[in-house]
């Protein structure tokens, strides 16, 4: 199957890409990045691309089923649900005992993680992806929307692992401390999020207003 786009729309849903990270209002899923990225360093890349390329998986396949109205999800519950996720990766980093490479005849649960928090965010991705989408075009559109996602998100994990690598390598701060001192900032800052987001805590402008 030939995909066909112009440059100029594949500029704008690549832009649509990357700006749905970099930018202040993509904070939590930067937190979600830094929470999956957290217990690796540079030297771990190849575990890294494995990690990214689940969650890669997870947030295409609802972004396609969002796009095309196969699935739908309240946004409210999206948005809540996207701090829980962090939640539940940072804590899960706390849990870590051990970092000394082990043989493993199973992948690390950090990978479903990343699989399946993939599918939640790829609800949020469709909300910004559908506000421009229209019926023409749309795998080419999606095609470039996610490629916009995945180089602001790699470019995200390679600040994450660099600054990692500073403070463990040249501040020679324990790795295990900066996991968890990182980390608990990181469910400090999430369950913050949860708290505001949940649906039944937002009040309607005209109730509020009377």
């Amino acid at each position: 199957m030939i995909i066909l786009i112009s440059m100029q729309d594949f500029n704008l849903y690549f832009g649509m890409g990357t700006e749905h990270i970099l930018t202040w209002a993509a904070l939590d899923h930067i937190l979600f990045v830094a929470a999956l990225c957290l217990r690796y360093m540079l030297k771990d890349w190849k575990k890294v691309v494995v990690l990214v390329t689940a969650f890669t998986i997870g947030h295409s396949l609802t972004l396609a089923l969002s796009a095309t109205g196969t699935v739908q999800f309240p946004t409210r519950w999206i948005e809540f649900l996207i701090p829980v996720t962090i939640i539940l990766t940072a804590a899960n980093n706390l849990w870590q005992k051990d970092l000394l490479p082990q043989k493993q005849h199973r992948l690390p649960l950090i990978y479903f993680y990343a699989l399946f928090f993939g599918l939640i965010h790829g609800l949020a991705f469709a909300s910004s992806f559908l506000s421009l989408e229209g019926s023409e075009g749309l795998i080419g559109h999606l095609l470039a929307f996610n490629v916009g996602i995945e180089v602001a998100q790699l470019l995200v994990v390679l600040i994450i692992l660099s600054v990692s690598f500073i403070f463990v390598q040249f501040f020679r701060i324990p790795r295990i401390w900066w996991i968890r001192i990182s980390s608990v900032i990181i469910l400090s800052v999430s369950l913050k999020m949860a708290f505001e987001r949940f649906p039944h805590n937002k009040i309607p402008n005209q109730t509020a207003q009377q």
